[in-house]
């Protein structure tokens, strides 16, 4: 075994409550029925038991910072039969509890009440510990995340669990199933799901915080003369008048019609920005009055540069 205070990770100085604490802490994530036929972390959860057998008795430890005792805790110089490993041999490495490894310990001990359920049959029988959380990535559509609903989420197992999206969904956002992770040892609580959201783009609608941003392209006459146009939101189709004279830039609101906040309820605006689009095919009509009016009415549109 490697030094007892490198094993449990604590310095030479430690304080009795820090090695119970380290030890602990390995204990919890080492021990073998978390871990079942891992011979690698079997042999990491001996080395901790054999450690802190060492280093929680004060008279061991002290002969061990003097050089009178070994890494194993024996006397320098010779090995003592019945040593921390001996027990765990004869069992065939199948033990649960710390005496099963040759560990000698105090059953009055609180970190092994805690733990490993001494006082209550074997140890491992009546231990407790909740299950581990688990994570889940889920992507969704735009519409789906602003509007809220449910998706269904494939589990590891072949299961499958519905989630219910809040409106106002997110990127990023991480939504959390009680109860819905790793199951419970002894009767504890099962752990937690934690599912992250990421959101898929929209073909034409941008987010901006809970505003939505749209842009609507218009015909050049609709631009000259005004009209009427629809224009989608996540509710669906709404009418919207376009103002006479209006350029590639101009900008809409419609209250209202955003992302809900999941906090306040409020829903944002969306805003509908106007693209002045030409046809797509020459039209040697629309050319021919269009340099007629050019000639008669010339105007300046790029003075802004002149500032420069």
């Amino acid at each position: 075994m490697a030094d007892p205070y490198k094993v449990l990770g604590v310095s030479r100085l430690a304080s009795a409550d820090e090695i119970k604490k380290a030890y602990r802490k390995l204990a919890k994530k080492l021990h073998p029925d978390l871990n079942p036929g891992d011979k690698k972390i079997e042999t990491q959860f001996k080395e901790a038991s054999a450690a802190y057998d060492l280093l929680s008795d004060a008279e061991k430890r002290r002969k061990f910072d003097r050089g009178e005792l070994d890494d194993q805790g024996n006397p320098r110089g010779g090995f003592q039969p019945g040593g921390p490993w001996a027990q765990g041999a004869r069992n065939g490495g199948k033990a649960r509890d710390p005496r099963d490894f040759g560990i000698d310990v105090d059953e009055n001990d609180d970190i092994f009440k805690d733990f490993f359920g001494f006082g209550r049959g074997r140890a491992g029988a009546g231990m407790k510990m909740r299950g581990a959380d688990v994570t889940y990535r889920l992507e969704v559509d735009f519409l789906d995340a602003a509007r809220g609903g449910k998706k269904r989420l494939g589990l590891a197992d072949g299961k499958t669990l519905d989630v219910t999206l809040p409106p106002g969904t997110e990127t990023g956002s991480q939504l959390r199933l009680k109860g819905q992770g790793m199951p419970g040892q002894g009767g504890a609580p099962n752990g937690d799901a934690f599912v992250e959201v990421g959101v898929r783009p929209h073909p034409y609608f941008e987010r901006d915080g809970f505003d939505i941003l749209l842009e609507c392209p218009i015909t050049l006459g609709e631009a000259v003369l005004g009209g009427t146009v629809e224009v989608p939101t996540i509710d669906g189709r709404v009418a919207l008048k376009v103002p006479m004279g209006s350029n590639s830039g101009t900008q809409l609101r419609l209250k209202g019609k955003g992302i809900q906040n999941p906090k306040t309820k409020a829903r944002g605006d969306q805003y509908v920005r106007f693209v002045v689009t030409l046809p797509a095919k020459a039209d040697a009509e629309l050319e021919a009055a269009l340099k007629t009016w050019a000639k008669a009415h010339p105007y300046e549109v790029r003075g802004k540069f002149d500032k420069e």
